[in-house]
């Protein structure tokens, strides 16, 4: 709670926010306050009311009932417009950027430079936008299209554009879900230089050691409340007992699987070329193994399985399923030879939002049922058969999914191949934007299915993840496999040495 030797240098308070949605009560009974010029990280399992308490401090949603506080001066409810006035910007997990403008396009979007005849100074837009890139010192073209940035640089562009509005309040949103080691780095650095010029953040995040690196306070909230707020003045806070406080008992922070019986090759990928100077890509997976893919932000990961999947044109290669041929040119393609992609963006490619989990269920098996007709009173029992099984917490199968927390997205998609029956599973950052207890919920639901006998390959950016799950992993360095690590040669050091290029003694390997 707000002391009073604190509440002088308080920049928002929020005083008893309740709010409730139907079936759900979203928050209760929450009163929380931002100092000038911290950090205060916010922690929490998904769905425990984060979301929805940064909606009411951007305006995007009104509480029910409570008071908010802003530069001293007490508000019902905030606008969109009125938050912004105030000072208070927010940098979404999502992608808010426009893909065919610029770096400088994106950054003063509505509010470009101009003459004073209403005409665009572009180069003044583009010079305005490299002052605030240089005082961040990060290295981003302002000219660049950001389709063309990876996904840590459009991050980058993002927190550019945020502070282009020169805020008083910053709050983020998982800045660093979709990050390498190197990139969380720069990103931490930033938010510590951008505290020190007196700006407040809000940070929040499901990397509970970045949390405890960086925040000055730490609030928990649980089942829409605040269970406690810690001051952290060492930057070293024990990161289990906000796990016990996080989810009400301890959790491992990593999960460790059990050896499994690796059978016969299921898939060959040869001389898979993904660009026309790209080299050549070649390698297997075999029956119940999970297949690691290691590599920084940018190493052509992400490009090898979606163009194993069929999203992406390859200039060259064959993939062979048990010995046979198989002609990958389309996602459809993937899904009859037996292959699902569970991607790094589950709301932009992998979920229809607006449609129910029954529905995004289905949507890729309705040749299952006989005939090809629908009976909706199987189908609802089918549904019913995977939320149970996958622990998905739904009120319904009826239920759109944007409204379920990540974790219970992630498992609907997931849900979706185990209903088409698939024998390879891809997954492209299982966990990013998911809290601890789902990762570990996630990390059993991949062994079991290893277990089964489905064949896994595995994008993560999450270290212990790859290290604590893999049979094998391959490291993707600039469009190629450098290096394959078996059992002991599964190190967090030899994946990051690989994944840069380095030896020991500085010397590259490739």
């Amino acid at each position: 709670m707000v002391g009073p030797e604190n509440r002088k240098n308080n920049i928002i308070q929020a005083l008893h926010i309740y709010k409730t949605f139907p079936g759900v009560n979203a928050l209760s009974d929450v009163s929380f306050d931002l100092r000038q010029g911290e950090i205060h990280c916010i922690v929490g399992e998904n769905g425990a009311g984060k979301s929805t308490f940064i909606k009411i401090l951007t305006g995007s949603y009104r509480p029910d009932s409570g008071e908010l506080i802003v530069h001293g001066k007490s508000y019902k409810y905030l606008t969109p417009y009125l938050s912004q006035t105030l000072g208070i910007q927010v940098i979404y997990q999502e992608n808010i950027v426009v893909p065919q403008m610029t770096v400088a396009e994106n950054v003063f979007v509505g509010r470009e430079k101009a003459s004073r005849f209403g005409l665009i100074r572009y180069q003044d837009t583009v010079q305005a936008t490299q002052k605030i890139i240089d005082s961040l010192k990060i290295h981003l073209d302002p000219e660049a299209p950001v389709e063309k940035l990876s996904p840590a640089e459009q991050q980058f562009v993002k927190i550019v554009k945020s502070l282009a509005y020169e805020p008083r309040v910053l709050i983020m949103d998982e800045p660093t879900a979709m990050f390498n080691v190197n990139d969380v780095k720069v990103v931490l650095d930033l938010v510590k230089d951008i505290s020190q010029r007196g700006i407040s953040v809000i940070y929040i995040s499901h990397r509970l050691e970045e949390i405890s690196e960086i925040a000055d306070r730490i609030t928990v909230f649980k089942d829409g409340q605040i269970v406690i707020t810690h001051d952290n003045p060492d930057k070293n806070f024990d990161l289990n007992l906000l796990t016990r406080e996080m989810v009400g008992r301890s959790v491992e922070t990593f999960y460790k699987k059990d050896k499994n019986t690796i059978g016969e090759v299921v898939m060959e990928v040869k001389n898979l070329k993904l660009r026309r100077h790209s080299p050549t890509i070649h390698f297997n997976l075999r029956k119940g193994e999970i297949l690691g893919i290691a590599g920084l932000v940018g190493s052509g990961r992400t490009e090898l399985v979606r163009a194993l999947f069929g999203m992406d044109r390859k200039v060259s290669g064959e993939v062979l399923l048990r010995g046979k041929p198989v002609n990958i040119r389309s996602p459809q393609d993937s899904i009859r030879a037996g292959i699902g992609l569970i991607t790094e963006d589950r709301h932009k490619t992998g979920l229809a939002l607006n449609l129910s989990v029954i529905k995004n269920t289905t949507i890729a098996g309705l040749d299952q049922y006989p005939g090809g007709i629908l009976n909706l009173n199987q189908e609802k029992k089918d549904v019913e058969h995977f939320i149970l099984d996958l622990d998905i917490k739904t009120p319904s199968p009826h239920q759109e999914v944007r409204f379920l927390s990540g974790g219970n997205q992630q498992k609907v998609v997931l849900a979706r191949w185990l209903f088409k029956n698939v024998d390879i599973l891809i997954f492209d950052e299982p966990t990013i934007g998911i809290d601890v207890n789902s990762k570990n919920e996630i990390y059993k639901l991949i062994t079991e299915l290893a277990k089964e006998g489905k064949s896994i390959v595995m994008v993560s950016s999450e270290l212990p993840e790859l290290i604590a799950l893999s049979d094998r992993v391959l490291v993707v360095k600039n469009g190629r496999i450098i290096t394959e690590l078996n059992d002991q040669e599964i190190t967090e050091e030899n994946i990051i040495s690989y994944a840069f290029g380095v030896t020991d003694d500085g010397q590259s390997k490739e």
